[in-house]
């Protein structure tokens, strides 16, 4: 298994340049089940990871364009009027594939944002009052554009909670974007790619994950982290629980990519924040940033 994450990460880098940590972090972010939500400008590379990672892991993948008129039924689907059989039948939509691409996801109005709720969380629809479960395994990567640019609408505390991780591209460095702008285009790089992890391997790495030792010592840790964010005046709103389990789940992630049966504290600092990120309202809006008072002061037991 640690063979086949090690090739996909190999073919990964060659079609993301010069972002090894965050094509790092997102690959996590999968293997411990988790959403994945991707801030940056325009440009930098979102859809093409995330379109990179669906063709490694050989899965269903759809793109939906979230823009200001859709509706919650161009996400999800609707049930239209069959005049043969005199019946209504449901016809579903684009989030019924095992990974979906909700590309500038805040650009969409609040109401349409909410379609995505209850499929991140349940993986399963309901549409007049019926239920269709979601194709496994069901990911959503979704893209954001800045919330100071023009036409964005800001995702509220109960959405951005649904994501596991938040991570940010950035620009290349110089040797980096030399190498792409003088090679070959990513979209064909991409298109050329083959399976590296395919979804049954995928769902047994997963699995093994979750078997990933935590020590008792390392739940101190993780809870010092916790209360922290509740504690200090640094934050508006500290983690909550789900933020807690949120943490661990990635940390047995990292830690299992470093083919290692359990936990440490390098584990934690390492994904904390992608993981905290989002989801603590402070002065800076930089991930790096907002957790740097965390690590700075809790003390590893």
């Amino acid at each position: 298994m640690q063979n086949a994450i090690n090739r996909l990460l190999d073919s990964a880098n060659q079609v993301i340049l010069g972002k090894p940590r965050q094509v790092r972090l997102a690959l996590c972010c999968l293997l411990a089940r988790g959403h994945l939500l991707i801030e940056d400008i325009p440009g930098v590379g979102k859809t093409t990871l995330a379109h990179t990672l669906a063709k490694l892991l050989g899965l269903n993948y759809q793109r939906i364009q979230f823009t200001s008129d859709i509706l919650p039924a161009d996400i999800i689907g609707a049930s239209v009027f069959d005049a043969k059989n005199h019946e209504f039948k449901f016809h579903p939509g684009p989030v019924f594939n095992q990974m979906v691409l909700a590309d500038e996801i805040n650009r969409a109005t609040p109401k349409a944002q909410s379609a995505l709720l209850e499929a991140m969380e349940e993986h399963q629809v309901t549409v007049e009052g019926k239920t269709y479960p979601l194709p496994q395994p069901f990911f959503v990567i979704a893209t954001q554009n800045p919330s100071h640019q023009i036409g964005t609408f800001p995702l509220p505390e109960s959405q951005l909670d649904r994501f596991l991780m938040r991570i940010e591209l950035g620009y290349p460095d110089h040797q980096a974007e030399r190498q792409l702008l003088s090679g070959q285009s990513r979209r064909s790089l991409c298109e050329s790619l083959h399976v590296q992890l395919p979804p049954e391997q995928l769902q047994r790495i997963q699995q093994a994950v979750s078997q990933v030792h935590v020590s008792s010592a390392l739940l101190d840790y993780c809870q010092g982290i916790i209360n922290f964010t509740r504690d200090s005046s640094e934050y508006h709103c500290g983690l909550s629980p789900r933020a807690g389990l949120a943490l661990l789940t990635a940390a047995k992630a990292w830690a299992f990519m470093d083919q290692r049966d359990a936990v440490i504290p390098e584990d934690l600092q390492a994904v904390l924040a992608a993981v905290a990120g989002h989801r603590l309202r402070a002065g800076n809006t930089q991930s790096e940033a907002i957790v740097a008072p965390i690590l700075a002061n809790v003390a590893v037991h």
